[in-house]
Protein backbone atom coordinates (compact mmCIF):
# COMPACT_ATOMS: atom_id res chain seq x y z
CA UNK A 1 0.00 0.00 0.00
CA UNK A 2 2.83 2.36 0.82
CA UNK A 3 4.42 1.77 -2.59
CA UNK A 4 1.06 2.27 -4.35
CA UNK A 5 0.50 5.53 -2.50
CA UNK A 6 3.87 6.80 -3.68
CA UNK A 7 3.01 5.99 -7.30
CA UNK A 8 -0.38 7.71 -7.06
CA UNK A 9 1.02 10.83 -5.39
CA UNK A 10 3.84 10.97 -7.93
CA UNK A 11 1.33 11.04 -10.78
CA UNK A 12 -0.81 13.66 -9.03
CA UNK A 13 2.17 15.88 -8.25
CA UNK A 14 3.44 15.73 -11.83
CA UNK A 15 0.09 16.63 -13.44
CA UNK A 16 -1.80 19.87 -13.75
CA UNK A 17 -4.93 18.98 -15.73
CA UNK A 18 -7.56 16.35 -15.14
CA UNK A 19 -10.66 15.26 -17.01
CA UNK A 20 -13.62 15.80 -14.70
CA UNK A 21 -16.72 13.73 -15.40
CA UNK A 22 -20.10 14.62 -13.90
CA UNK A 23 -23.60 13.36 -14.56
CA UNK A 24 -27.24 13.95 -13.67
CA UNK A 25 -29.78 11.50 -15.03
CA UNK A 26 -28.99 10.81 -18.66
CA UNK A 27 -26.94 14.00 -19.05
CA UNK A 28 -23.21 13.23 -18.75
CA UNK A 29 -20.59 15.94 -18.92
CA UNK A 30 -16.79 16.04 -19.11
CA UNK A 31 -14.33 18.90 -18.96
CA UNK A 32 -10.58 19.50 -18.74
CA UNK A 33 -9.82 21.23 -15.44
CA UNK A 34 -6.63 22.60 -13.91
CA UNK A 35 -6.20 21.15 -10.45
CA UNK A 36 -3.97 21.24 -7.39
CA UNK A 37 -3.69 18.44 -4.88
CA UNK A 38 -3.10 18.19 -1.17
CA UNK A 39 -2.24 14.56 -0.75
CA UNK A 40 -5.00 12.57 -2.40
CA UNK A 41 -7.56 15.39 -2.31
CA UNK A 42 -7.97 17.41 -5.52
CA UNK A 43 -8.97 21.07 -5.78
CA UNK A 44 -10.11 23.15 -8.73
CA UNK A 45 -11.55 26.55 -9.57
CA UNK A 46 -14.52 27.12 -11.87
CA UNK A 47 -17.55 29.29 -12.56
CA UNK A 48 -20.65 28.24 -10.64
CA UNK A 49 -23.07 28.53 -13.60
CA UNK A 50 -21.04 26.01 -15.63
CA UNK A 51 -22.52 22.62 -16.44
CA UNK A 52 -20.06 20.71 -14.23
CA UNK A 53 -20.71 22.92 -11.19
CA UNK A 54 -24.47 22.75 -11.65
CA UNK A 55 -24.35 18.95 -11.91
CA UNK A 56 -22.12 18.62 -8.83
CA UNK A 57 -24.72 20.46 -6.77
CA UNK A 58 -27.30 17.82 -7.72
CA UNK A 59 -25.03 14.77 -7.88
CA UNK A 60 -21.67 15.16 -6.10
CA UNK A 61 -20.42 11.80 -7.42
CA UNK A 62 -17.65 12.49 -9.96
CA UNK A 63 -15.00 10.62 -11.90
CA UNK A 64 -11.62 12.16 -12.65
CA UNK A 65 -8.89 11.00 -15.00
CA UNK A 66 -5.37 12.27 -14.36
CA UNK A 67 -2.71 11.59 -16.98
CA UNK A 68 0.85 13.01 -17.15
CA UNK A 69 1.22 15.41 -20.07
CA UNK A 70 4.45 13.83 -21.35
CA UNK A 71 3.03 10.30 -21.32
CA UNK A 72 1.88 8.29 -24.31
CA UNK A 73 -1.43 7.57 -22.63
CA UNK A 74 -0.82 4.20 -21.00
CA UNK A 75 -0.43 5.53 -17.45
CA UNK A 76 -3.24 7.31 -15.68
CA UNK A 77 -5.28 7.60 -12.50
CA UNK A 78 -9.01 6.95 -12.58
CA UNK A 79 -10.52 8.54 -9.49
CA UNK A 80 -14.04 8.02 -8.18
CA UNK A 81 -15.15 10.38 -5.45
CA UNK A 82 -17.40 13.18 -4.31
CA UNK A 83 -17.03 16.88 -5.06
CA UNK A 84 -18.30 19.84 -3.08
CA UNK A 85 -17.92 23.59 -3.21
CA UNK A 86 -15.78 25.11 -0.47
CA UNK A 87 -17.44 27.69 1.75
CA UNK A 88 -14.93 28.34 4.53
CA UNK A 89 -13.09 31.62 3.68
CA UNK A 90 -9.81 30.40 5.16
CA UNK A 91 -9.92 27.18 3.14
CA UNK A 92 -10.93 29.09 0.01
CA UNK A 93 -7.92 31.40 0.34
CA UNK A 94 -5.58 28.44 0.89
CA UNK A 95 -6.90 26.61 -2.17
CA UNK A 96 -6.71 29.76 -4.26
CA UNK A 97 -2.97 30.02 -3.56
CA UNK A 98 -2.51 26.33 -4.38
CA UNK A 99 -4.23 26.70 -7.75
CA UNK A 100 -2.28 29.86 -8.59
CA UNK A 101 0.92 27.82 -8.19
CA UNK A 102 -0.41 25.57 -10.94
CA UNK A 103 -1.75 28.27 -13.28
CA UNK A 104 -2.39 32.01 -13.14
CA UNK A 105 -4.87 31.80 -16.02
CA UNK A 106 -7.84 32.47 -13.73
CA UNK A 107 -6.21 35.11 -11.56
CA UNK A 108 -8.25 38.06 -12.94
CA UNK A 109 -11.51 36.20 -12.22
CA UNK A 110 -10.42 35.06 -8.77
CA UNK A 111 -9.85 38.65 -7.65
CA UNK A 112 -12.91 40.12 -9.34
CA UNK A 113 -15.10 41.57 -6.58
CA UNK A 114 -18.17 41.67 -8.81
CA UNK A 115 -17.91 37.95 -9.56
CA UNK A 116 -17.34 37.11 -5.90
CA UNK A 117 -20.23 39.27 -4.75
CA UNK A 118 -22.62 37.57 -7.18
CA UNK A 119 -21.22 34.09 -6.40
CA UNK A 120 -20.21 33.47 -9.98
CA UNK A 121 -16.88 31.85 -9.05
CA UNK A 122 -16.16 28.95 -6.75
CA UNK A 123 -13.53 26.55 -5.44
CA UNK A 124 -14.22 22.82 -5.28
CA UNK A 125 -12.72 19.84 -3.50
CA UNK A 126 -12.80 16.25 -4.77
CA UNK A 127 -12.48 13.65 -2.03
CA UNK A 128 -11.52 10.25 -3.48
CA UNK A 129 -13.33 7.05 -2.58
CA UNK A 130 -11.45 4.80 -5.01
CA UNK A 131 -8.31 5.49 -7.05
CA UNK A 132 -7.40 3.09 -9.83
CA UNK A 133 -3.84 3.20 -11.11
CA UNK A 134 -3.50 2.06 -14.71
CA UNK A 135 0.10 1.48 -15.79
CA UNK A 136 0.82 -0.65 -18.83
CA UNK A 137 4.55 -0.20 -18.22
CA UNK A 138 4.33 -2.12 -14.95
CA UNK A 139 4.03 -5.82 -14.33
CA UNK A 140 0.85 -5.20 -12.33
CA UNK A 141 -1.09 -3.05 -14.77
CA UNK A 142 -4.17 -2.35 -12.62
CA UNK A 143 -4.05 -1.43 -8.93
CA UNK A 144 -6.74 -0.06 -6.63
CA UNK A 145 -6.54 2.18 -3.60
CA UNK A 146 -9.75 2.45 -1.57
CA UNK A 147 -10.60 5.19 0.93
CA UNK A 148 -13.43 3.78 3.10
CA UNK A 149 -13.08 6.71 5.50
CA UNK A 150 -14.26 9.04 2.70
CA UNK A 151 -17.39 7.02 1.86
CA UNK A 152 -20.78 8.22 3.05
CA UNK A 153 -22.96 5.99 5.19
CA UNK A 154 -25.96 4.44 3.49
CA UNK A 155 -28.44 6.58 5.43
CA UNK A 156 -26.55 9.82 4.75
CA UNK A 157 -26.24 8.93 1.07
CA UNK A 158 -29.95 8.12 0.69
CA UNK A 159 -31.12 11.21 2.62
CA UNK A 160 -28.70 13.46 0.72
CA UNK A 161 -29.81 12.07 -2.63
CA UNK A 162 -33.49 12.53 -1.81
CA UNK A 163 -32.89 16.08 -0.56
CA UNK A 164 -30.96 17.06 -3.68
CA UNK A 165 -33.53 15.41 -5.97
CA UNK A 166 -36.34 17.29 -4.27
CA UNK A 167 -34.42 20.53 -4.77
CA UNK A 168 -33.87 19.58 -8.42
CA UNK A 169 -37.59 19.15 -9.12
CA UNK A 170 -38.53 22.29 -7.18
CA UNK A 171 -36.02 24.22 -9.25
CA UNK A 172 -37.37 22.70 -12.46
CA UNK A 173 -40.90 23.95 -11.74
CA UNK A 174 -39.51 27.27 -10.36
CA UNK A 175 -41.40 26.79 -7.10
CA UNK A 176 -40.45 30.21 -5.57
CA UNK A 177 -42.50 31.85 -8.33
CA UNK A 178 -45.66 30.00 -7.25
CA UNK A 179 -46.42 33.21 -5.36
CA UNK A 180 -47.83 34.39 -8.71
CA UNK A 181 -50.52 31.70 -8.30
CA UNK A 182 -50.85 31.93 -4.52
CA UNK A 183 -51.79 35.62 -4.59
CA UNK A 184 -54.81 35.42 -6.98
CA UNK A 185 -56.10 32.13 -5.48
CA UNK A 186 -56.01 33.53 -1.95
CA UNK A 187 -57.54 36.77 -3.21
CA UNK A 188 -60.36 34.94 -5.03
CA UNK A 189 -61.11 33.00 -1.85
CA UNK A 190 -61.03 36.13 0.31
CA UNK A 191 -63.43 38.01 -1.99
CA UNK A 192 -65.71 34.95 -1.91
CA UNK A 193 -65.66 34.99 1.89
CA UNK A 194 -66.46 38.71 1.80
CA UNK A 195 -69.31 38.23 -0.69
CA UNK A 196 -70.77 35.00 0.70
CA UNK A 197 -69.93 35.21 4.39
CA UNK A 198 -68.14 31.84 4.44
CA UNK A 199 -65.73 29.65 2.49
CA UNK A 200 -65.82 26.05 1.34
CA UNK A 201 -62.32 25.15 2.52
CA UNK A 202 -61.88 21.73 0.85
CA UNK A 203 -62.65 23.22 -2.55
CA UNK A 204 -60.37 26.17 -1.81
CA UNK A 205 -57.44 23.82 -1.25
CA UNK A 206 -58.32 21.89 -4.41
CA UNK A 207 -58.34 25.19 -6.31
CA UNK A 208 -54.91 26.11 -4.93
CA UNK A 209 -53.47 22.70 -5.84
CA UNK A 210 -54.89 22.91 -9.37
CA UNK A 211 -53.50 26.41 -9.84
CA UNK A 212 -50.02 25.36 -8.68
CA UNK A 213 -50.00 22.33 -11.00
CA UNK A 214 -50.98 24.51 -13.96
CA UNK A 215 -48.30 27.04 -13.03
CA UNK A 216 -45.68 24.26 -12.78
CA UNK A 217 -46.71 22.92 -16.18
CA UNK A 218 -46.55 26.39 -17.72
CA UNK A 219 -43.05 27.01 -16.36
CA UNK A 220 -41.81 23.69 -17.72
CA UNK A 221 -43.50 24.21 -21.09
CA UNK A 222 -41.92 27.67 -21.28
CA UNK A 223 -38.46 26.20 -20.60
CA UNK A 224 -38.94 23.61 -23.32
CA UNK A 225 -40.21 26.14 -25.86
CA UNK A 226 -37.44 28.66 -25.15
CA UNK A 227 -34.92 25.85 -25.57
CA UNK A 228 -36.43 24.93 -28.96
CA UNK A 229 -36.18 28.53 -30.17
CA UNK A 230 -32.66 28.91 -28.71
CA UNK A 231 -33.74 31.80 -26.50
CA UNK A 232 -32.45 30.41 -23.20
CA UNK A 233 -29.20 29.25 -24.82
CA UNK A 234 -28.66 32.78 -26.15
CA UNK A 235 -29.31 34.34 -22.73
CA UNK A 236 -25.95 35.11 -21.12
CA UNK A 237 -27.45 37.38 -18.45
CA UNK A 238 -29.64 34.82 -16.72
CA UNK A 239 -30.29 35.12 -13.00
CA UNK A 240 -32.66 33.63 -10.40
CA UNK A 241 -35.35 35.94 -11.83
CA UNK A 242 -34.91 35.56 -15.58
CA UNK A 243 -33.64 33.22 -18.25
CA UNK A 244 -35.72 30.21 -17.22
CA UNK A 245 -34.82 27.46 -14.79
CA UNK A 246 -31.66 26.59 -16.84
CA UNK A 247 -32.35 22.89 -16.27
CA UNK A 248 -31.68 21.98 -19.89
CA UNK A 249 -28.72 24.33 -20.31
CA UNK A 250 -27.08 23.04 -17.10
CA UNK A 251 -27.49 19.42 -18.11
CA UNK A 252 -29.83 18.65 -15.22
CA UNK A 253 -32.81 17.60 -17.36
CA UNK A 254 -32.91 16.59 -20.99
CA UNK A 255 -35.39 18.49 -23.20
CA UNK A 256 -37.68 15.48 -23.56
CA UNK A 257 -37.82 15.05 -19.77
CA UNK A 258 -38.81 18.68 -19.33
CA UNK A 259 -41.54 18.17 -21.93
CA UNK A 260 -42.85 14.99 -20.27
CA UNK A 261 -42.69 16.60 -16.82
CA UNK A 262 -44.76 19.48 -18.18
CA UNK A 263 -47.35 17.08 -19.59
CA UNK A 264 -47.50 15.28 -16.23
CA UNK A 265 -48.17 18.56 -14.39
CA UNK A 266 -50.93 19.49 -16.83
CA UNK A 267 -52.53 16.05 -16.51
CA UNK A 268 -52.48 16.49 -12.72
CA UNK A 269 -54.13 19.91 -13.07
CA UNK A 270 -56.78 18.48 -15.40
CA UNK A 271 -57.49 15.68 -12.90
CA UNK A 272 -57.94 18.26 -10.12
CA UNK A 273 -60.23 20.38 -12.32
CA UNK A 274 -62.36 17.37 -13.28
CA UNK A 275 -62.62 16.40 -9.62
CA UNK A 276 -63.88 19.88 -8.72
CA UNK A 277 -66.30 19.68 -11.65
CA UNK A 278 -67.54 16.33 -10.34
CA UNK A 279 -68.11 17.74 -6.86
CA UNK A 280 -69.97 20.81 -8.14
CA UNK A 281 -71.96 19.42 -11.05
CA UNK A 282 -72.15 15.67 -10.46
CA UNK A 283 -70.14 14.87 -13.58
CA UNK A 284 -66.43 15.32 -14.20
CA UNK A 285 -67.09 16.10 -17.88
CA UNK A 286 -69.97 18.53 -17.36
CA UNK A 287 -69.54 21.52 -19.71
CA UNK A 288 -69.41 24.10 -16.94
CA UNK A 289 -67.86 27.59 -16.97
CA UNK A 290 -65.14 26.10 -14.78
CA UNK A 291 -63.96 23.94 -17.68
CA UNK A 292 -63.66 26.97 -19.95
CA UNK A 293 -61.93 29.09 -17.30
CA UNK A 294 -59.39 26.34 -16.64
CA UNK A 295 -58.80 25.59 -20.32
CA UNK A 296 -58.42 29.29 -21.11
CA UNK A 297 -55.87 29.86 -18.33
CA UNK A 298 -53.88 26.79 -19.36
CA UNK A 299 -53.87 27.84 -23.02
CA UNK A 300 -52.63 31.33 -22.17
CA UNK A 301 -49.72 29.84 -20.25
CA UNK A 302 -48.79 27.16 -22.77
CA UNK A 303 -48.91 29.39 -25.81
CA UNK A 304 -46.99 32.15 -24.04
CA UNK A 305 -43.91 30.74 -25.77
CA UNK A 306 -45.09 27.53 -27.46
CA UNK A 307 -45.98 27.09 -31.13
CA UNK A 308 -48.04 27.89 -33.05
CA UNK A 309 -48.95 31.20 -31.37
CA UNK A 310 -45.82 32.06 -29.32
CA UNK A 311 -47.60 35.03 -27.74
CA UNK A 312 -44.45 36.40 -26.10
CA UNK A 313 -42.69 36.51 -29.46
CA UNK A 314 -45.34 38.85 -30.85
CA UNK A 315 -45.79 41.24 -27.94
CA UNK A 316 -48.82 39.53 -26.37
CA UNK A 317 -46.99 37.58 -23.66
CA UNK A 318 -47.24 40.24 -20.95
CA UNK A 319 -50.99 40.55 -21.49
CA UNK A 320 -51.39 36.75 -21.39
CA UNK A 321 -49.56 36.57 -18.05
CA UNK A 322 -51.62 39.44 -16.61
CA UNK A 323 -54.88 37.76 -17.63
CA UNK A 324 -53.86 34.26 -16.58
CA UNK A 325 -52.32 35.12 -13.21
CA UNK A 326 -54.84 37.83 -12.40
CA UNK A 327 -58.51 37.67 -13.42
CA UNK A 328 -58.55 34.05 -14.69
CA UNK A 329 -57.26 32.45 -11.46
CA UNK A 330 -59.16 34.81 -9.17
CA UNK A 331 -62.41 34.37 -11.13
CA UNK A 332 -61.97 30.59 -11.19
CA UNK A 333 -61.47 30.41 -7.42
CA UNK A 334 -64.42 32.73 -6.77
CA UNK A 335 -66.67 30.79 -9.15
CA UNK A 336 -65.90 27.47 -7.44
CA UNK A 337 -66.88 28.98 -4.09
CA UNK A 338 -70.06 30.47 -5.52
CA UNK A 339 -71.15 27.17 -7.04
CA UNK A 340 -70.36 25.27 -3.84
CA UNK A 341 -72.45 27.64 -1.72
CA UNK A 342 -75.12 29.03 -4.08
CA UNK A 343 -75.36 26.64 -6.99
CA UNK A 344 -78.61 27.95 -8.46
CA UNK A 345 -78.23 31.72 -8.07
CA UNK A 346 -76.66 34.22 -10.44
CA UNK A 347 -72.92 34.74 -10.16
CA UNK A 348 -71.84 38.36 -9.64
CA UNK A 349 -68.20 38.30 -10.72
CA UNK A 350 -67.59 42.06 -10.90
CA UNK A 351 -66.24 42.41 -7.32
CA UNK A 352 -63.54 39.77 -7.79
CA UNK A 353 -62.73 41.03 -11.28
CA UNK A 354 -62.10 44.52 -9.88
CA UNK A 355 -60.08 43.11 -6.98
CA UNK A 356 -57.82 41.16 -9.35
CA UNK A 357 -56.80 44.25 -11.36
CA UNK A 358 -53.88 45.44 -9.17
CA UNK A 359 -52.59 41.85 -8.83
CA UNK A 360 -52.74 41.47 -12.62
CA UNK A 361 -50.78 44.69 -13.18
CA UNK A 362 -48.12 43.72 -10.66
CA UNK A 363 -47.60 40.19 -11.97
CA UNK A 364 -47.22 41.68 -15.44
CA UNK A 365 -44.56 44.04 -14.07
CA UNK A 366 -42.56 41.08 -12.70
CA UNK A 367 -42.28 39.76 -16.22
CA UNK A 368 -41.73 43.25 -17.64
CA UNK A 369 -38.80 44.20 -15.41
CA UNK A 370 -37.22 40.76 -15.91
CA UNK A 371 -37.28 41.56 -19.62
CA UNK A 372 -34.58 44.17 -19.07
CA UNK A 373 -32.00 41.41 -18.45
CA UNK A 374 -33.55 39.25 -21.18
CA UNK A 375 -33.30 42.04 -23.75
CA UNK A 376 -30.25 40.84 -25.71
CA UNK A 377 -31.38 37.20 -25.91
CA UNK A 378 -34.93 38.21 -26.81
CA UNK A 379 -33.77 40.56 -29.54
CA UNK A 380 -31.39 37.96 -31.04
CA UNK A 381 -34.06 35.24 -31.18
CA UNK A 382 -36.89 37.44 -32.46
CA UNK A 383 -38.82 37.54 -29.20
CA UNK A 384 -40.54 40.90 -29.62
CA UNK A 385 -41.53 41.63 -26.05
CA UNK A 386 -42.65 45.14 -25.20
CA UNK A 387 -39.27 45.82 -23.59
CA UNK A 388 -37.56 44.89 -26.88
CA UNK A 389 -40.03 46.95 -28.90
CA UNK A 390 -39.54 50.05 -26.76
CA UNK A 391 -35.81 49.77 -25.99
CA UNK A 392 -34.36 48.55 -29.31
CA UNK A 393 -32.71 51.73 -30.58
CA UNK A 394 -29.07 50.90 -31.19
CA UNK A 395 -26.10 48.86 -30.07
CA UNK A 396 -27.28 49.05 -26.46
CA UNK A 397 -30.82 49.15 -25.17
CA UNK A 398 -32.39 52.48 -24.32
CA UNK A 399 -34.41 51.57 -21.22
CA UNK A 400 -35.87 55.02 -20.53
CA UNK A 401 -39.23 54.36 -22.19
CA UNK A 402 -39.69 50.85 -20.72
CA UNK A 403 -38.80 52.11 -17.24
CA UNK A 404 -41.33 54.92 -17.56
CA UNK A 405 -43.98 52.30 -18.35
CA UNK A 406 -42.83 50.24 -15.35
CA UNK A 407 -43.03 53.25 -13.03
CA UNK A 408 -46.43 54.45 -14.22
CA UNK A 409 -47.85 50.94 -14.07
CA UNK A 410 -46.77 50.63 -10.45
CA UNK A 411 -48.58 53.87 -9.67
CA UNK A 412 -51.65 52.60 -11.58
CA UNK A 413 -51.72 49.42 -9.47
CA UNK A 414 -51.80 51.36 -6.23
CA UNK A 415 -54.29 53.85 -7.65
CA UNK A 416 -56.63 50.93 -8.40
CA UNK A 417 -56.30 49.80 -4.78
CA UNK A 418 -57.23 53.28 -3.58
CA UNK A 419 -60.26 53.27 -5.89
CA UNK A 420 -61.31 49.88 -4.49
CA UNK A 421 -61.08 51.29 -0.98
CA UNK A 422 -63.16 54.38 -1.88
CA UNK A 423 -65.78 52.17 -3.53
CA UNK A 424 -65.78 50.09 -0.34
CA UNK A 425 -66.71 53.19 1.64
CA UNK A 426 -69.56 54.02 -0.74
CA UNK A 427 -70.76 50.50 -1.56
CA UNK A 428 -70.00 47.89 1.11
CA UNK A 429 -71.54 45.12 -1.00
CA UNK A 430 -68.95 45.58 -3.75
CA UNK A 431 -65.76 46.22 -1.78
CA UNK A 432 -64.49 47.15 1.67
CA UNK A 433 -62.39 50.07 2.94
CA UNK A 434 -60.14 47.51 4.62
CA UNK A 435 -58.45 46.89 1.25
CA UNK A 436 -56.64 50.19 1.77
CA UNK A 437 -54.13 48.28 3.92
CA UNK A 438 -52.80 46.96 0.60
CA UNK A 439 -51.37 50.46 0.00
CA UNK A 440 -48.65 49.75 2.58
CA UNK A 441 -46.28 48.08 0.06
CA UNK A 442 -46.21 51.36 -1.86
CA UNK A 443 -43.11 52.23 0.19
CA UNK A 444 -41.36 49.15 -1.20
CA UNK A 445 -42.59 50.06 -4.69
CA UNK A 446 -41.22 53.57 -4.26
CA UNK A 447 -37.87 52.11 -3.22
CA UNK A 448 -37.88 49.88 -6.32
CA UNK A 449 -38.51 52.95 -8.48
CA UNK A 450 -35.67 54.88 -6.81
CA UNK A 451 -33.26 51.96 -7.27
CA UNK A 452 -34.37 51.59 -10.87
CA UNK A 453 -33.85 55.27 -11.63
CA UNK A 454 -30.37 55.17 -10.12
CA UNK A 455 -29.60 52.06 -12.18
CA UNK A 456 -30.91 53.77 -15.32
CA UNK A 457 -28.69 56.79 -14.66
CA UNK A 458 -25.64 54.51 -14.45
CA UNK A 459 -26.70 52.61 -17.58
CA UNK A 460 -26.84 55.82 -19.61
CA UNK A 461 -23.42 57.04 -18.45
CA UNK A 462 -20.63 57.12 -20.98
CA UNK A 463 -18.38 54.09 -20.58
CA UNK A 464 -20.95 52.13 -18.56
CA UNK A 465 -20.25 48.41 -18.17
CA UNK A 466 -23.27 47.05 -20.03
CA UNK A 467 -22.16 43.45 -19.45
CA UNK A 468 -22.36 43.67 -15.67
CA UNK A 469 -24.93 46.37 -14.98
CA UNK A 470 -27.94 44.10 -15.72
CA UNK A 471 -27.02 42.13 -12.59
CA UNK A 472 -27.27 45.31 -10.55
CA UNK A 473 -30.97 45.42 -11.41
CA UNK A 474 -31.66 42.24 -9.41
CA UNK A 475 -32.72 44.24 -6.35
CA UNK A 476 -35.49 45.82 -8.44
CA UNK A 477 -36.53 42.38 -9.73
CA UNK A 478 -36.77 41.07 -6.17
CA UNK A 479 -38.62 44.16 -4.95
CA UNK A 480 -41.21 43.85 -7.70
CA UNK A 481 -41.92 40.25 -6.68
CA UNK A 482 -42.16 41.37 -3.06
CA UNK A 483 -44.62 44.15 -3.94
CA UNK A 484 -46.82 41.72 -5.89
CA UNK A 485 -46.96 39.16 -3.09
CA UNK A 486 -47.46 41.75 -0.34
CA UNK A 487 -50.27 43.49 -2.24
CA UNK A 488 -51.97 40.18 -3.01
CA UNK A 489 -51.88 39.00 0.59
CA UNK A 490 -52.85 42.38 2.09
CA UNK A 491 -55.74 42.74 -0.35
CA UNK A 492 -56.89 39.30 0.72
CA UNK A 493 -56.55 40.27 4.37
CA UNK A 494 -58.60 43.39 3.70
CA UNK A 495 -61.47 41.34 2.27
CA UNK A 496 -61.25 38.89 5.16
CA UNK A 497 -61.45 41.78 7.63
CA UNK A 498 -64.39 43.14 5.68
CA UNK A 499 -66.11 39.77 6.04
CA UNK A 500 -65.43 39.52 9.79
CA UNK A 501 -66.00 43.09 10.94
Amino acid sequence: MEELDKKILSLLDSSQVMILGTSVGDNPSAANVFFANDGFDLYFFTFNPTRKAEQIRVNPKVQCVVRPEDDSGVRELQIEGRARQLTDPVEVERVKEMILEVTDLFSPYMDDEFLKKNRVTGYYRVVPEVIKLVDFYADQQFQWREFPENCESLIKSVVGTLYRRLGLYLRAVRAPFFTATLAPVVLGGAVAAFNFGTLHWPLFWWSLLGGILVHAGINLANDYSDHVTGNDEANKLFSPFNGGSRMIQAGLFSPHRIFLFSVLMFLGAIAVGLNINLILFGSALALSPLIWIGAGGMALGIFYSAAPFRLSYHGWGDLAVMLGFGPVIALGTHYVQHQALFARTGWDFYPVLAASLPVAILVGLILFINGFQDFEADRKTGKRTWVVRMADFGEYADYRRPFTVYKRSLYAAFLSIAVLGIIGILNTAFSTPWVLIALLPFFLARKAIDMGEEWLRRWDQEGADHQRLPYELLAVNASTIGVHLAVGLLLSMGYWLGALL
